[in-house]
């Protein structure tokens, strides 16, 4: 069952591993609102690193951990 579980969760942190670069790409070709995203990805990526950025020690922190679950 957990086996099952890790192998759903890996399955989808390789699908955002693709599709999130795949939608700054198309956020820088196409402008900030793409039709077919939905949203203005590369506007939340530059705020998630602006608010990490100011959040000292902890967004260092934030930032290791969340390098370090995309590694797995």
């Amino acid at each position: 069952m957990m086996d099952t579980v890790k192998s759903f969760l890996r399955g989808i942190m390789d699908v955002a591993l693709v599709v999130i670069p795949l939608s700054v790409v198309l956020g820088i070709i196409f402008g900030p609102s793409v039709p077919f995203i939905g949203t203005a990805v590369v506007g939340n990526i530059s705020g998630l690193v602006s608010d990490l950025g100011g959040g000292g020690l902890v967004g260092i922190i934030t930032l290791g951990v969340l390098y370090w679950l995309a590694r797995r």
